[in-house]
């Protein structure tokens, strides 16, 4: 059945560990957020799609004879990908406004890919599996925007349920919904945005991802999830080395996080999330101090764990606090910045969410 018109939403996410570990088949532990992309959606009667921002005032109209540049890539990366996978994808007008904060690594371009991919298939009657859209968003942004991304964020985007975390495996793309009762418990995640400049399509994060799978290639396993600590001495390269660590670790870690969150034992994740950070800043270099500076201030003000989360380079931390104490870590955090010469960071509270949907 087709629509004519409608809202859809999809979230940004948080990950609460397992960095960097998406695209060399590894696991991972996101939430959604309550942020969100909202997608106002009309069908048009022709191969013509016109996608109007109330971010940035701009309306841009394609029809993808010509590649599309700029934010409005990701829509038409949407259009691309539904296309070349066969299906007929209804002209549609689409009006785009986001409270995810861009920029910030809390993944508002899958949020953005995911909203119109919900509604681009409900207005064509597509016949689209939620599971299987993930995929097609990540290979929507790989192919079409040219970020060598996993498919940790439109996961994330499109699977979430409001209450849990979500564990993937990104490999077999098997998936289970992990209640995250942090009220329950009396804590909260304070999500520290440090604002610093957070671009990954530069060649940083394709660096990365190249690294790994030279290391998997030199250890002759297909990705760097089926490594061990003992396979990887048999990788000369230093760099090559600890890149590979980092993974190998952070995938235990993973693994390590799921125990204890099946238990109901929360606050025993700090650690893991604070060697997480150190490892994202040691062997895969990808920290600023910004970011640095926001972990190790969480922590002296009580956090029972703190790490970057995203891509790397910039962006945000979440720290594990009791609910009670989050506006003093946040305070701290500001008041660090502020002696140190950052701009002044952005704090809010995380909870976990559903993901994409349509509201009306």
């Amino acid at each position: 059945m087709t629509i004519d018109h409608g809202v859809w939403a999809a979230p940004g996410r948080i990950n609460l560990i397992g960095e960097h570990t998406d695209y060399c088949d590894g696991f991972v532990l996101p939430f959604a957020l309550p942020q969100r992309t909202v997608v106002t959606a009309s069908r048009l009667d022709r191969p013509e799609w016109t996608v109007s921002s109330t971010l940035t005032g701009e309306t841009v109209t394609f029809d993808l004879s010509e590649p599309v540049t700029g934010w409005a890539a990701y829509v038409a990366a949407v259009v691309w990908v539904l296309r070349d996978a066969g299906h007929e994808v209804p002209g549609a007008r689409l009006s785009i406004d986001s409270d995810v904060p861009g920029g910030a690594g809390l993944s508002s371009s899958a949020a953005l890919e995911c909203a119109v991919l919900a509604a681009l298939a409900d207005l064509g009657g597509l016949d689209i599996p939620l599971e299987r859209r993930p995929l097609l968003a990540q290979r929507a942004e790989n192919a079409y925007v040219g970020m060598p991304c996993g498919v940790m964020d439109q996961s994330a985007s499109t699977l979430c349920r409001e209450g849990h975390a979500l564990f993937l495996d990104c490999r077999s793309m098997a998936t289970e919904h992990v209640p995250l009762d942090l009220a329950g418990q009396g804590l909260a995640i304070l999500v520290i945005d440090s604002r610093a400049p957070h671009q990954l399509v530069d060649g940083e994060y394709a660096a990365r991802r190249a690294a790994c799978e030279r290391a998997a290639a030199l250890l002759g396993v297909p990705a760097l999830r089926d490594a061990t600590l003992d396979d990887l001495s048999r990788l000369d390269d230093e760099l090559l080395f600890r890149r590979a660590r980092h993974v190998v670790t952070e995938n235990a870690r993973v693994l390590d996080t799921i125990a204890l969150l099946r238990e109901g034992r929360l606050r025993e994740i700090g650690p893991l999330m604070t060697a997480s950070h150190a490892s994202m800043r040691d062997d895969f270099e990808i920290t600023v101090p910004e970011v640095d500076e926001a972990v190790e201030t969480a922590l002296s003000a009580g956090a029972y764990g703190a790490r970057m989360t995203g891509g790397g380079f910039g962006g945000c931390v979440l720290a594990l606090v009791e609910a009670e104490k989050a506006a003093t870590v946040a305070e701290a955090v500001t008041a660090a910045f502020a002696a140190r010469g950052f701009n002044p960071p952005t704090t809010f509270l995380a909870l976990p969410s559903p993901g994409a949907h349509r509201l009306s």
